[in-house]
């Protein structure tokens, strides 16, 4: 079984011998380092999950998942479990920063031509729904446990952990998932490898929909859910439904100002949020007004990202690896942070599934094939991100001029293809000129129809891929696609 289909009723766990079985220590339990236990349990290994928090938990508001990475959810048996907490969003729409209409994209007949839907969660009620399952299939979860350094042992068999507390761990796999200030990342390296900042920060807001009910054009946005885009010069803002209509979010993406030499998250005054969308669409200024309530600010986010690892992600011995913003923290502006390391973890479970032994050299090729899958993927999501942010960031003049009537053309011969009688959205690593990024001519031929188990046969029979060079991942004034 190759395929996403033959997996749809979830993915049965592996009985294997001790002499093929892995002893993995998983560093961080988010939602990439989660979705990675559930894969490898899966794979048949005993999995142990280090977090350095004292209690299991998850920050921050909404999230959303794409096709291609509710594929590898409902793989992992999630299905039923996930649809009980999910919005599924009937379109996306995409406005100019006064309101103008640009472009819409159908996500139900998306979803009908993919395989599989667009929802959106509470991200805490997604992170549950992983840990629950991680949990059932037999995970460890260690807390208060902060991994400071690891080590190979001299046969290269093993990896050890040092905590904080002074406590050694041993495992025949350490997976670092240790996020975007990945101090493993840092000891791989042998050198201070700090996450780059993007020059945007990140208000979140999560609204009660019962101050929104009485407003009838921000009622609507609740009764008939979507996924919603202002564009404008310098900022953009996003918002959808989450719990079922209880919650909405609310995303603005502003310029950073955040003191260089400070934190990544900061203070930030009510009123000076709202004064960057001054004179935008009357919608928007409506649920900025509601955030903050009677507190005299809200709390703000630098955004950061890591374009990449070279020349790889895994020690050479096979005992480590990383995955998620520990190696490729992007941008949110193409809504595929989160579903790069779900799709890590999936892929890392199915190399390790094809284990028959726990040998330096068995360890080695699985690891080779999963950055094979991985690495090409997840540089090109940074890249599109960071292009996002030039192109939804367009001062109005020509270029910005541009973008809309391509917004409106896309969308037009967006609208031919998905009349078509059953539309299938094929694979592609082409990406076109639509500014709408998850539709046919954007990225979506090559993002949403991703198949972890296809990728993972072809791969594992290229043996180690070619140390790629190191290069500059110097943004330019118009990034590329």
């Amino acid at each position: 079984m190759s395929t996403y289909t033959e997996f749809r009723r979830g993915q049965k766990k592996m009985e294997r011998d001790e002499q093929s079985k892995l002893n993995v220590i998983i560093v961080g339990a988010g939602l990439g380092g989660v979705g990675a236990a559930i894969a490898i349990l899966l794979a048949g290994h005993d999995v142990t999950i280090l977090e350095s928090a004292r209690e299991i938990g998850e920050v921050g508001a909404g999230i959303q998942v794409l096709p291609n990475a509710a594929k590898v959810l409902f793989s992992w048996g999630l299905e039923e479990q996930l649809y009980r907490h999910a919005t599924r969003p009937r379109k996306c729409n995409f406005f100019g920063w006064k309101g103008n209409f640009l472009s819409e994209m159908d996500y139900h007949g998306y979803a009908r031509a993919a395989g599989a839907p667009f929802l959106d969660f509470h991200r805490a009620n997604l992170h549950r729904c992983l840990l629950d399952r991680a949990v059932e299939l037999g995970a460890s979860i260690v807390t208060n446990a902060k991994v400071q350094d690891f080590s190979i042992s001299d046969d290269d068999t093993t990896a050890s952990v040092l905590l904080a507390d002074g406590r050694t761990l041993v495992a025949d796999l350490v997976v670092g998932a240790d996020g975007i200030n990945s101090t493993l990342r840092e000891v791989f390296l042998g050198k201070p490898d700090p996450s780059q900042p993007t020059g945007d920060l990140a208000y979140r807001l999560l609204l009660d929909t019962t101050a929104m009910m009485g407003d009838p054009e921000l009622r609507t946005m609740v009764e008939n859910p979507q996924v919603n885009y202002w564009v404008g010069p310098g900022a953009h803002a996003v918002s959808y439904v989450l719990k079922g209509g209880e919650l909405f979010n609310v995303v603005l993406l502003v310029p950073d100002d955040i003191p260089p030499d400070g934190a990544s998250t900061a203070a930030g005054d009510v009123g000076e949020m709202r004064a960057h969308f001054a004179g935008w669409d009357p919608r928007l200024r409506k649920l900025a007004s509601l955030g903050g309530g009677d507190r005299s600010s809200v709390l703000k986010w630098r955004l950061c990202i890591r374009p990449g690892l070279d020349p790889t992600w895994s020690h050479p011995s096979g005992a480590f690896t990383m995955l998620g913003d520990a190696v490729h923290a992007t941008l949110p502006y193409l809504a595929s942070g989160a579903g790069m390391a779900l799709e890590d973890g999936g892929v890392l479970g199915l190399c390790l599934g094809r284990l028959t032994d726990k040998s330096p050299a068995s360890k080695q090729k699985a690891l080779h094939a999963y950055e094979a899958c991985r690495r090409e993927r997840t540089e090109k999501v940074v890249e599109r991100g960071t292009y996002n942010q030039w192109i939804y960031h367009l001062p109005d003049g020509p270029e910005q001029e541009d973008r809309d009537k391509r917004f409106v053309a896309f969308g037009e011969s967006d609208r031919r293809w998905l009349a078509k009688e059953n539309p299938v959205l094929p694979e592609s690593q082409e990406t076109g000129e639509d500014p709408f990024p998850w539709r046919y001519h954007g990225v979506g031929r090559w993002l949403l129809t991703y198949d972890m188990w296809k990728d993972v046969e072809a791969k594992w029979s290229q043996g180690a891929p070619p140390t790629p060079p190191i290069g500059s991942h110097t943004k330019s004034a118009r990034p590329s696609l």
